[in-house]
């Protein structure tokens, strides 16, 4: 009943109001029941799954092309089979993740696409040099498109297995299973393949990420109520739609997507800078010092989490934090000063990440909560692939106008991500990360 003179309002439904769907969404789950401390050794049993499997996929880049050269001597075709291993995951982003909103079983879903992954690796270490080279092409091709559900599809999995007021420190973690893989996993093929064979070091790397895709069935992730029904073309669109309308979601997606076009060209800048400095091993040590710096920083916002009530905030402020001392290397006097400006940079690209995740999963509807997370890791490889390539382009420029160049993207992507957040109509629309869990664990 209204009051007398008012207009009738019809209730707001989640699929026309987000805002109520960002309210509902929060208020009317019931907390999952817990004992005391098995949600610490839960994450413990996910971070094991994630590291195993992301550094099967840092480590399958270097091994690839050691391999291909070990086989056949050629370089080319070492590319080849790393093109072929990432350009798919791109493509196939929207539909696993789709795929993975619908489905019934889960943990078989989620399981299996990462046995596939490993598998493809360990047929690949066979076969490479050994088959026609078409035919190992369309293998690694084929364990690309499962790449998604490596990166963002596994972390979408956090918000059915951790509480609501522990998601701060249990994204912050899962990016620093991301930071320790890409440090580690690397390193970890090239000593393999030299102290044993390059087809082994590949091997072992697909088995660690079939290891991690059968840790995957011990996660309690239970059979999803009403799911299974077909794959629609409407849903592929789902996640799209969301990060062009849904304001939050859209801030902090964009924003992230433009900050990354500057990171990814920052080895081409390095290795520039490098011979601005004289210094052969800056080339790889300036990237290595933002990695680390990145590790230090995801490690104190796990300890420490802030800005959670406003994770889209978090990502602009750090994006901005990120360009500052970036925008202080041409001013370094040597090689040591700029090694700690790529440190200091790193810092405030961990709790960037480990905002990004948390506002993903703080955002996005159930419907299409993994597609999000998939599609917005691929946006975020496309652009910081376009970065390098373009930076390449403009490698004439010289180091000095590229790290400024670099560091004005940064904050311009916040001033992006501000601007795309809307009025405070749409600001509003934010609830604490800490209230009530979101989401039970049966998904």
């Amino acid at each position: 009943m209204t009051k007398e003179g008012e207009p009738h309002r019809p209730p707001r439904t989640p699929d026309l109001d987000p805002a109520w769907r960002h309210t509902v969404h929060t208020q009317t789950s019931v907390p999952p029941v817990t004992r005391p401390g098995a949600d610490r050794w839960l994450l413990v049993r996910y971070l094991q799954v994630a590291l195993l499997v992301r550094l099967a996929c840092e480590g399958a880049r270097v091994a690839l092309v050691v391999l291909a050269v070990d086989r056949t001597g050629s370089a080319g075709f070492g590319g080849a089979l790393v093109a072929a291993l990432l350009v798919p995951g791109v493509i196939a982003a929207p539909p696993a993740g789709a795929l993975a909103d619908r489905v019934r079983r889960r943990r078989l879903f989620h399981a299996g696409c990462l046995v596939c992954y490993g598998a493809g690796l360990v047929v690949v270490a066979g076969a490479a040099g050994r088959a026609p080279a078409g035919v190992v092409l369309a293998v690694a091709g084929a364990a690309g498109c499962c790449t998604p559900l490596l990166t963002g599809g596994l972390t979408s999995l956090l918000g059915d297995l951790v509480p609501s007021a522990a998601r701060g420190r249990a994204f912050s973690l899962d990016a620093v299973s991301y930071n320790l893989a890409g440090i580690a996993g690397p390193a970890l093929a090239s000593a393999l393949a030299a102290t044993t064979d390059s087809g082994l070091a590949l091997a072992a790397l697909g088995a660690a990420a079939v290891l991690g895709g059968l840790l995957v069935l011990a996660l309690p992730l239970r059979p999803r109520s009403g799911g299974g029904r077909a794959l629609r073309a409407a849903d592929l669109g789902a996640a799209a739609a969301l990060l062009l309308r849904d304001p939050p979601l859209r801030s902090l997606t964009w924003a992230s997507v433009a900050g990354q076009a500057g990171i990814g060209a920052l080895p081409v800048v390095c290795v520039l800078l490098a011979d601005r400095y004289a210094t052969p091993w800056a080339a790889g040590g300036l990237m290595t010092a933002m990695a680390l710096g990145s590790l230090a920083g995801s490690l104190v916002y796990a300890w420490r989490p802030w800005g959670v009530r406003r994770p889209e905030r978090t990502v602009a402020v750090m994006l901005l934090a990120t360009g500052v001392p970036l925008a202080a290397v041409p001013a370094a006097p040597g090689v040591a000063p700029a090694f700690g400006c790529f440190a200091l940079a790193g810092c405030c690209t961990g709790p960037l990440f480990a905002a990004l995740l948390a506002g993903r999963d703080r955002y996005a509807p159930e419907a299409a909560r993994t597609q999000v997370f998939t599609l917005g890791a691929s946006l975020k490889s496309t652009f910081a692939a376009g970065g390098a390539a373009l930076a390449g382009v403009c490698q004439t420029a010289g180091p000095v106008r590229l790290v400024l160049a670099v560091a004005a993207c940064q904050a311009l992507a916040a001033a992006l991500g501000t601007v795309l957040l809307g009025g405070p109509a749409a600001r509003s629309r934010a609830v604490p990360l800490s209230g009530p869990a979101s989401r039970s664990r049966d998904g």
